[in-house]
Parts: C-alpha cells; sequence; structure tokens
C-alpha cells in the first residue's frame, strides 16, 4: 500500500472520498455506476472463523477466480467479526449483502458457479430463522442481529482492517481532524465525553470524561496514554474483535486522549496469545504513522505522538490497572495500594490515562455525532451500548452489542435463541470471576452498571455466560475460584490465602465433605477477603459464592445434607454404573477402563463397575453402544 503523508484536514477528506467511492457498495443500498457489475466478498477474518479456515477458503476464492479470468468482476476483503461465532466461517456477498454461514472448501466453486457467474444465492448456505424456520438472506433480516445496535462494533465486519484507507472512509480520523485543524480545546473535548455519559468499559465503570478530567489536570515531566487489552476473563473476547475488526479507531481515540491530557507516548497492552490482534495493531500503528496520522506533527499541527505495543504474559491480575503499568514498565505485575491513581503517578511515575480498548472504541464516533445522540441510548444511570460475548448453554454462541437497558430475557430469548437443546434456563453469570450467577427469575432485570450491582453480580468487561439445568451451581463456584486463585498474585495474604481457603471449601462441598458450618464460614471469608484485599481480583473473587449463597442456597444443602448433586456433576457424589437390564455384555468398557474398575464376561451380561476401584472419569459412557451406562 503506497500511503502518502496527509498534511490537512482537506486531505484526509479527499482520500475519504476517494475510497467511499471503492466500498460504497457494501454500505448504500444501491452501489455506485462504475462499481455495478463488482461483487466485493467480505470473508471474516476473526480469531473465531480463522479456526474454521476462513483464511484457507479465502486463498481458494482467490485461486479460483484468477483461474475464471473473473478479477475484474470480483473483489476479497478480510474483515473483522461478525458476531455470529457459531456459525463460521462467515462472508457476506455485496451489493445483495448475502449472508453465507459455514461456508467450507466445497462450497466454494458452488458459490462462484451460481452467485457470481449466474447472480443466484446458493439457499443451502443461507442461515434458517430459529423462529419460522425460513431462510434469512442479508445480515439485516438474521433473527440475531435484530436488537442489537453495532457501536463499538460499527466498522467489525463492513471495513478490511488492514487498510487504513477503509477506516477513512468510514469517517475514521475525521474527530482527530477536527480537533487539530480547529485546536479546539482539551477541557471542551472532555466536556463533550463527559455530556455523553460514557462509563469505562472495562468492569469498574468510572465516568470516562472525569477520569479524562482528572488526568488532564496534573502535571508531569512526561504523560502517558494507556490502552488495558489485557482481557482475561474465561469466555471473553470483546476488545480482541474490536483489535482484531478495527483497530484504528481505538488509536485514534488514544491520540485525541493525548492531545486532552498534554500527553505524547501511548502503550496498547495486548495479551501476546491475541497473535491476529497484536498483528493487526502493528499493520495499524505502521500504516497510521506513514499517513501522518501518529508521530510528529500530526497534520501540520505541532501535536506529536508515538504509540507502542507492550505484549502481556497472559496474567489476569494484569487487568488491574496498577498491576498493568508495573508489567508496562517490565515488572512483575502487581498491584499497588490507591491513592496515588495513576492519572496523578503511573507509568515511571507520570500521570497515566488508562481506558480498555471498548472504551476507546466509541470516543471517535461520540466526538463526530455528538454527545446528545449518545446519551439518547441507554439508561439514566448507563448511557451507550454494551458488547457482550455469549457463551454457555444458548443456542447462538458470539458476540453482540446491545443498548444499555436490554433485558437479559431479550438478550437470551431473542437475540440468542434460547437455552440449547430445549433446556430450561437456570442462570447467568456475568461479569467474569469477579461476576455473579443471576438466577432465572430475575431474566428482566435490565442490564446497566446499577441494575447488575443490586442483584449481586457486575458488568465486568462482558462476559455472559447461559446456564441450564445441567449446571451445578457450586462447580460453577469452584471453576472461578480456582481461576481466581490461580490467577493471584500473591502479594496480599486475603487473596492469597483467602481464596485458597475458599476454594478447599468449595472442593469439601463438591466431594461429598462438607458441612453445614461451611456454608457460614463461607459467607464470613466471603466479606473478609472482599474488604480487605488490596486489588480487584481479591475484592471480586468471592462475587460467584456470594450470589450463589444467596440464589441457590439449595443446592449446597442437597450436597451437604443429601450428598447429592442436583445437576449430576460432581463427581465426588455420583457413581458410574451399568444398567442389568441394557447391558449387552460386549465388554467395550472393560477395554476403555483406564483404571480396570469393570469386570464381566463377555455374552453373559451384565457386567459390573466396582466402586471402590472406579475413578468416575466417565471414559465408558460415550462408548457403550446401548448407553447402559451412567452416572447417578
Amino acid at each position: 500500500m503506497n500511503l502518502q503523508p496527509l498534511r490537512t484536514k482537506e486531505d484526509l477528506q479527499q482520500l475519504r472520498d476517494k475510497t467511499y467511492e471503492t466500498i460504497s457498495l457494501r454500505i448504500k443500498d444501491t452501489n455506485v455506476e462504475k462499481e455495478i457489475n463488482k461483487y466485493h466478498i467480505l470473508i471474516c477474518a476473526g480469531t473465531g472463523c480463522t479456526s474454521s479456515q476462513s483464511h484457507k477458503v479465502r486463498k481458494k476464492f482467490e485461486e479460483e477466480t484468477r483461474k475464471r479470468k473473473l478479477t475484474d468482476k470480483v473483489k476479497f476483503f478480510k474483515t473483522g467479526c461478525f458476531g455470529f461465532c457459531k456459525l463460521g466461517p462467515i462472508i457476506v456477498v455485496h451489493p445483495d449483502k448475502t449472508f453465507y454461514t459455514k461456508v467450507k472448501l466445497e462450497n466454494v466453486d458452488e458459490i462462484i458457479d451460481q452467485h457470481i457467474e449466474k447472480g443466484q444465492v446458493v439457499e443451502k448456505l443461507l442461515y434458517k430463522s430459529l423462529k419460522t424456520n425460513e431462510l434469512q438472506k442479508t445480515m439485516n433480516d438474521v433473527d440475531f442481529f435484530h436488537g442489537q445496535n453495532r457501536i463499538a462494533l460499527r466498522n467489525c465486519g463492513v471495513i478490511n482492517p488492514e487498510d487504513i484507507n477503509e477506516y477513512i472512509a468510514m469517517d475514521g480520523y475525521q474527530a482527530l481532524a477536527e480537533i487539530l485543524t480547529k485546536k479546539i480545546a482539551p477541557k471542551d473535548i472532555i466536556e463533550t465525553i463527559k455530556k455523553s455519559g460514557l462509563r469505562g468499559r472495562g468492569g469498574g465503570g468510572f465516568p470516562t470524561g472525569k477520569k479524562w478530567e482528572i488526568a488532564a489536570s496534573y502535571e508531569g515531566d512526561k504523560k502517558f496514554v494507556l490502552c488495558n487489552a489485557d482481557e482475561g476473563d474465561p469466555g471473553a473476547f470483546m476488545d480482541r474483535s474490536i483489535l482484531e475488526g478495527d483497530p484504528h479507531s481505538v488509536i485514534e481515540a488514544m491520540i485525541i486522549a493525548g492531545y486532552c491530557i498534554n500527553a505524547h507516548q501511548g502503550y496498547i497492552y495486548v495479551r501476546a496469545e491475541y497473535p491476529i490482534a497484536v498483528e493487526r495493531l502493528e499493520i495499524a500503528i505502521d500504516q497510521a504513522k506513514k499517513a501522518g496520522l501518529l508521530g510528529n506533527n500530526i497534520l501540520d499541527s505541532a501535536f506529536n505522538f508515538d504509540l507502542d505495543i507492550r505484549l502481556g504474559a497472559g496474567a489476569f491480575v494484569c487487568g488491574e490497572e496498577t498491576a498493568l503499568i508495573k508489567s508496562v514498565m517490565g515488572f512483575r505485575g502487581e498491584p499497588n495500594p490507591r491513592p496515588p491513581y495513576p492519572a496523578e503517578a503511573g507509568l515511571w511515575e507520570q500521570p497515566t490515562l488508562n481506558n480498555n480498548v471498548e472504551t476507546f472504541a466509541n470516543i471517535p464516533i461520540i466526538l463526530r455525532k455528538g454527545p446528545e445522540w449518545y446519551s439518547s441510548i441507554g439508561t439514566d444511570d448507563s448511557k451507550g451500548t454494551k458488547v457482550f460475548a455469549l457463551a454457555g448453554q444458548i443456542t447462538n454462541t458470539g458476540l453482540i452489542e446491545v443498548p444499555m437497558g436490554t433485558t437479559l430475557r431479550t438478550i437470551i430469548y431473542e437475540i440468542g435463541g434460547g437455552i440449547s437443546d430445549g433446556n430450561e434456563l437456570k442462570a447467568i453469570q456475568t461479569g467474569g470471576p469477579s461476576g455473579g450467577c443471576i438466577p432465572a427469575d430475575l431474566i428482566d432485570t435490565e442490564i446497566d452498571f446499577k441494575s447488575l450491582t443490586d442483584i449481586g453480580s457486575m458488568m465486568g468487561s462482558g462476559g455472559m455466560i447461559v446456564m441450564d439445568q445441567s449446571d451445578c451451581m457450586i462447580d460453577i463456584c469452584r471453576f472461578y475460584l480456582d481461576f481466581a486463585q490461580d490467577e493471584s498474585c500473591g502479594k496480599c495474604t486475603p487473596c492469597r490465602v483467602g481464596t485458597k481457603r475458599l476454594l478447599e471449601i468449595l472442593k469439601n462441598i463438591s466431594n461429598g465433605n462438607g458441612e453445614m458450618e461451611d456454608l457460614e464460614t463461607l459467607e464470613k471469608l466471603c466479606h473478609d477477603i472482599k474488604d480487605a484485599s488490596l486489588c480487584g481480583l481479591g475484592q471480586t473473587a468471592p462475587n460467584p459464592i456470594l450470589s450463589t449463597l444467596k440464589y441457590f442456597r439449595d443446592e449446597y444443602i442437597a450436597h451437604i445434607k443429601e450428598k447429592r448433586c442436583p445437576a449430576g456433576v460432581c463427581n465426588g457424589l455420583l457413581q458410574v454404573v451399568i444398567s442389568d437390564e441394557k447391558c449387552v455384555a460386549c465388554g467395550i468398557c472393560a477395554r476403555v477402563c483406564p483404571v480396570n474398575a469393570i469386570t464381566g464376561e463377555n455374552k453373559k451380561p451384565p457386567f459390573h463397575i466396582h466402586q471402590d476401584v472406579c475413578i468416575k472419569c466417565g471414559a465408558c459412557i460415550p462408548k457403550c453402544p446401548v448407553d447402559a451406562i451412567y452416572k447417578r
């Protein structure tokens, strides 16, 4: 890509208009006349679809169109996550916006033959509505996208994230150019962000404009802007998807933040487990520098701002801002007591502004469309939209963005398609390891910062795990406590020792060795850890336990008094048994048992499992050809 440095706002506008022409058939209802005979095929290149071989599908498309001499008629583009991860690889054919799902290598020739050469839709690759059983042709038709409002994700699935021109064509860097050209006062920009009502999307929900105002008020030899892309919650991939699909939105926002607080250096702290996100960031930073939008004398304004990437090793505690700052500086990621807050003394003891990826992604569009537009979305307490990663026992897994105030019912049954396999909803866990478990009878709760806190959970960064009757709440808590205990940096005793004690009690309960007194101990210890821990990891780690003790106490009692796991999950309370009536004595179970716990004589049923030897691994269950083996 041959990029020429942009000197003025007019240069940017000319490039915007020129590139807009070439991509307009993706975003307009009718395509430009000179593009009328062309197709744009957007192929998801996010982590989810890439793991489903979308890159190989794209390569075959390119090879086949070259062989058939169709390169003047069709163009192929990488793009970011569409969100409907369950259906990957996903491709969208423009200008008709046909939404194809689960595209495999063997489907490539069919799409070219029917769609590209004959103009006929390949119906078997369309999404079929779960409500009406009808085929849905375009992305706008698909039920999954109804009720969503993609603001932070606005360019994901629309532009090629590796082409700065396409971001500019979508009004990218216009907010920055307006600020630098008109020399808008930093306090006025900050006031706009304050009026919008944007709150931090990293979990704490602190008002973004207020944070910028505080950081701007401190003087330092050198100030910094920091982006927290250390997304460590199990099942969460919101920030990753934004960086993979629209990295320039974060870069533009960080430059604007630097201008507002008088900082000239920024860092994006991203975990090394996100190789695609890191690669796209590196490409975007390089392109922004070549275009004169990053570095010295941006748009001939005399404002300088540079940006670097710092890779994290995957420590969950580094999501806490003071631990993150330590890691960026090359030290062990451990939190510091606050105050002083990073806005006063952060990187190298200098004033530092820290926001997460999703927060930054909202900034450029707020400045372009105005605070009134943004604040009109959401609730009184929580403005705008929130990105969630839907996972667990739900039909439509993937990434969604909904207005604040959307109910859990709408998310689960309208967007998420309901509980998988027709089962009943049991609970929703929001906020990752720091959040709580919300029972099914609170499904009409509106999603916002206050509502979730009021019922014992939290927004968090946006993970949302859906559970049904096959999920054991004690086992869920054990999983999250195991994660929190493993990820604890160990600096403070309440977290280092307290989470270990909590985990021990949970394991005793799940193994059938619990006592009723354990419930009181759990509750007291949870509150002690919350009150005394140094950082957010320890302060929020007890939330899953406290919420399940409140809403699912009967399950704890069943494990302790009845020595029974109602969900049939906790191995310590289960037996693997063979049905005398169903067993055909084929001997397969005995051959796969790793500890030789199963005995019997072939063709002379039934076989028998010796419970004193059985380790309850369940390896024999799926191997039984007549479903005679089960847990009870």
